[in-house]
């Protein structure tokens, strides 16, 4: 299948399913972050019929209440409620697989502990919170004999799925360049605010921090859903919208590490008009030239730019625009509703209508949705397509723009060792250290 190919070049070898996770029957599931996020996540899940819901766990035990009510009538009412996931960990023989949907600085932790218990994993974007946390797992994943699957919903549908397959096929000719645009985009902030606040009934906040440092709890300033903006728990918008937005770029052009990553960004994260908050500057790849991707921001790319695209493009919401010398693609921020304009014609058409293109073989699988997807494989059926070799390293090229951001110059990337050449000092941003005390 088409989706043993890596986007990021040579064969990538998928594990099976674990030992517990029988073909055809249900996936005893657990859901640790129990938010708005998991909760539309299991939702989804649970609306397919092959799952069972064993338990849920979150440090605050108000969100679990909320994730009981919502599955009420898909068993929700019998789970068990956990405050710590290690206590979840002892009852391992009860389930087979795990939705994370925690904030993202407890990612990393929590897959490592559920892939070494031999569960499968579905975690949300970004993969994890540094880009040394995204290479570890994706060396874990390597050895470990569970279906992975990271959260970018995108790369289920059959628009983003026709698009890589038109794109590698030549349809677009050469690509040099890259939009995405229409997301504001500041530097996450590492200050910690005056005073702090009572902290709420049935809610642990030292297990919520976790790994990282310690902070007063302030009302209505992290939890629930606030966190993404500080340094310590996310990492801003970039973080939140690169696994989604540069999917595609990245699967379709075969992008590996940025060679050059340039912020243009003060450190108040103020930036010109005409530039993009972030340039992410790849080499060539064999005959594929070199590619920018313009990471814009709120910021509009320039008017000629969205010549081919004018008579569809929303300003306020924006999206990503693939560039190439016989045409250009079009979608939004999740890659899906793709529409396509090759030289020559008038408008942009549907990129599963055009009749162009309609030689060009299908060969990625379509499938159902990004989580039945990923239930699916966990019972030997079929294959994951973002799993965390693939996630991960797209949660390592988005985050090397964001340690960039945090260090406010512009950096000579050594992907490979996950290095700055002209700046040793932002080692600090790309592996940090963590509180150890609430970790296994």
């Amino acid at each position: 299948m088409g989706v043993g190919v890596a986007a990021f070049g040579g064969p990538l070898v998928l594990r099976g399913s674990a030992a517990s996770t029988a073909a055809n029957n249900k996936v005893n599931l657990v859901l640790v972050g129990c938010g708005g996020q998991g909760r539309g996540d299991l939702g989804g899940m649970l609306s397919s019929g092959g799952v069972n819901l064993v338990a849920l766990c979150d440090p605050d035990a108000g969100q679990i209440e909320k994730a009981r009510e919502s599955t009420a009538n898909n068993g929700g009412d019998k789970a068990k409620g956990f405050e710590d996931y290690r206590k979840l960990l002892d009852t391992a023989a009860s389930f087979d697989a795990v939705l994370i949907a925690t904030p993202d600085h407890w990612h990393a932790p929590l897959c490592k502990a559920f892939m070494k218990a031999g569960k499968h994993i579905y975690c949300e974007k970004p993969l994890a919170h540094s880009v040394a946390e995204a290479r570890e797992l994706r060396e874990l994943a390597r050895t470990s004999k569970v279906v992975t699957q990271m959260g970018n919903q995108g790369s289920a549908g059959a628009s983003l799925r026709r698009c890589v397959e038109i794109i590698k096929a030549g349809a677009l000719g050469k690509v040099r360049e890259v939009y995405a645009w229409g997301i504001y985009c500041g530097i996450p902030r590492e200050t910690v605010p005056d005073g702090t606040d009572p902290i709420p009934a049935d809610f642990n906040w030292d297990l919520w921090v976790g790994p990282s440092p310690l902070r007063p709890f302030k009302k209505g300033v992290y939890h629930p859903a606030l966190w993404r903006g500080w340094a310590d728990f996310g990492n801003g918008s970039i973080a939140d919208f690169w696994c989604h937005a540069a999917n595609l770029p990245v699967r379709a052009l075969d992008l590996g590490y940025p060679q050059r990553l340039a912020p243009n960004m003060d450190k108040s994260g103020r930036y010109p008009p005409e530039k993009a908050a972030v340039e992410y500057h790849f080499p060539a790849r064999g005959e594929l030239p070199p590619v920018t991707l313009y990471w814009m921001g709120d910021r509009t790319p320039p008017a000629a730019v969205l010549a081919p695209v004018v008579e569809v493009h929303k300003e306020k919401e924006g999206g990503v625009l693939i560039l190439g010398e016989k045409g250009c693609i079009y979608t939004s921020h999740w890659n899906t509703g793709a529409l396509i304009r090759l030289q020559g014609e008038e408008r942009l058409k549907d990129v599963l209508l055009h009749p162009a293109t309609r030689d060009i073989p299908q060969n990625l699988p379509r499938v159902k949705g990004h989580g039945q997807e990923w239930m699916d494989a966990c019972r030997g059926e079929g294959q994951a397509f973002s799993p965390f070799e693939i996630g991960g390293k797209l949660t390592e090229i988005g985050l090397a723009g964001v340690v960039a951001t945090r260090a406010g110059k512009n950096l000579e990337w050594d992907g490979e060792k996950m290095a700055a050449t002209n700046a040793p000092e932002v080692a600090r941003f790309v592996n940090p250290e963590y509180r150890k005390n609430w970790l296994i």
